[in-house]
């Protein structure tokens, strides 16, 4: 594909897949115990409190080229500590390159447990924000900033730590192979929990520019993913690894934060598209298609989805119909008559899709005028999305109000416009995230659901209702659910078997 062609279909990929690869590098919040063999090492809990302040450096590399760097300060605070965390990355986004800028504070006790914390993502066309605070069995999170904040409640069921307190953690610990140490994470970004195991799997040398180590290996799953840790004898992390070709490398100030240059290497969208060999043609008009699916067993991932509405998955034989829009729905928009409680919980506001505030409604209103056929509305709401949001990659975490202010966006702010807009006009609707075909690829990408007498699909980015039969949806719902997507990366295979045009 040109580099012409590349920016024209760069939204088949959402900017999503960038998050939960940060994800994979620990960028989270997590609930930190330990299982079973916690006494056998003989350290306290305290064993990791500082008394000094600390700094340490990473950089970051995918497949071989320096993309960004971390830098981490820890502080005594108290009894307790502050850490400071900041990470830059330099990512190719369909042959664009684009800053990604993320911050974090957090304030932890002596026993690294979380107390508050920030968390701000700068892609300079979003800016992401949410803080939080840790009260008995719950943590109380804001959003947003200025008058647009909003509150959530997220339960919490024991102590939480963060993500760049967990190397201090290990600091101090004795540990030995066959060690496991358990964490219960909670991403902000997502707001979603995860249950980890990360093991002491060997003792060995690695070498680090030019000189050898003697480390322990750790390894957890996370998301179905694999993701490796090297800590020295003092519990020191030397290096991440995580999976596509993600590493992170101890190193310095006077080297981290220079020679940073990811707008040349891998395509991260590239690197994620899944290729087939058989080409679609007129890919856009495919009304049924017949797929083989393989890489699916010991990934833990949900096949259900894979089986309903347009999806009839039988064995690894996958097929997908284009569905038809009723002719007429069973009530009209704006009415809740007839709605089942499921149906209902697809009319509320969510974090990322506020669907109440007053400004969305209002553009809801302007754009839908006196049509009450439930269908029109929703065309109308789909033509407007697609009309007036420019179509550029974002790396952030995609929420309603910012992309109606900024109209900016892959498919992913497409999606979440839509979906908010639907709500807003009391057409129950959700997210959806799988792949979608283009060049003898299919990448991954987010569209919307509206419930119209059943579910139909729709595009904003493609301007499709339905959507043509190359759209595979993988998940359904928020952030939390989209980042089940994890277990597939890399290992989801396609093969085409058959497929037909009107």
């Amino acid at each position: 594909m040109t580099v012409s062609n590349k920016r024209k279909f760069f939204y088949l990929l959402g900017a999503s897949v960038v998050l939960f690869w940060l994800v994979m590098v620990g960028l989270l919040v997590r609930k930190t115990q330990f299982q079973g063999n916690d006494q056998v090492s003989g350290v306290s809990a305290q064993a990791g409190t500082i008394d000094r302040s600390q700094h340490e450096w990473m950089e970051i590399y995918l497949k071989g080229r320096k993309v960004g760097f971390s830098e981490t300060r820890v502080s005594p605070l108290g009894e307790g500590q502050l850490i400071e965390e900041k990470m830059i990355l330099a990512l190719n986004l369909m042959g664009q390159p684009n800053v990604m800028r993320m911050s974090t504070r957090a304030v932890l006790d002596e026993d690294y447990a979380l107390k508050r914390f920030l968390m701000i993502i700068d892609s300079g066309v979003v800016r992401f924000r949410v803080s939080g605070k840790v009260e008995s069995d719950r943590i109380l999170v804001e959003t947003g900033e200025g008058d647009k904040i909003r509150k959530h409640s997220i339960p919490a069921d024991g102590p939480l730590t963060i993500g760049a307190g967990l190397p201090g953690f290990f600091k101090g610990r004795t540990i030995k192979v066959g060690d496991t140490f358990g964490f219960s994470m909670f991403d902000p970004s997502v707001l979603a929990h995860r249950d980890v195991a990360i093991k002491v799997t060997d003792k060995t040398l690695i070498s680090l520019n030019g000189k050898k180590y003697a480390a322990f290996r750790l390894e957890a799953k996370v998301w179905g993913q694999l993701l490796v840790f090297w800590l020295n004898e003092d519990g020191v992390l030397l290096k991440e690894e995580g999976f596509m070709g993600l590493t992170l490398v101890r190193s310095d100030q006077a080297h981290a934060p220079f020679d940073v240059d990811g707008s040349a290497g891998a395509d991260l969208y590239d690197a994620a598209a899944i290729s087939v060999k058989r080409t679609l043609d007129r890919a856009r008009d495919i009304t049924y298609l017949k797929v083989k699916v393989t890489g699916l067993r010991d990934t833990g991932f949900d096949l259900t989805v894979l089986n309903e509405n347009r999806q009839k998955l039988r064995g690894n034989v996958l097929e997908i119909t284009q569905e038809i829009v009723p002719r007429r729905p069973p009530w009209k928009k704006g009415s809740a008559t007839g709605m089942t409680p499921d149906l209902k919980a697809f009319l509320s506001p969510e974090i990322n899709i506020q669907s109440d505030d007053a400004a969305l409604l209002k553009k809801v209103r302007e754009i839908a005028g006196d049509e009450d056929d439930g269908r029109v509305v929703a065309r109308k709401l789909m033509a407007w999305v697609y009309e007036n949001v420019e179509k550029r990659p974002v790396a952030s975490v995609p929420d309603a109000l910012s992309v109606l202010g900024t109209k900016v966006g892959d498919c992913n702010e497409h999606a979440v416009l839509l979906t908010a807009f639907l709500r807003g006009a009391g057409i129950p609707a959700r997210e959806c995230v799988g792949i979608v075909y283009s060049d003898n690829r299919f990448f991954y990408h987010a569209w919307t659901e509206a419930w119209l007498g059943r579910w139909i699909s729709m595009d904003a980015t493609l301007n499709q209702m339905p959507v043509d039969a190359t759209h595979i949806k993988l998940v359904h719902g928020g952030l939390d659910r989209q980042a089940e997507l994890m277990a597939l990366m890399g290992k989801l295979k396609l093969e085409i078997v058959d497929y037909t045009h009107d």
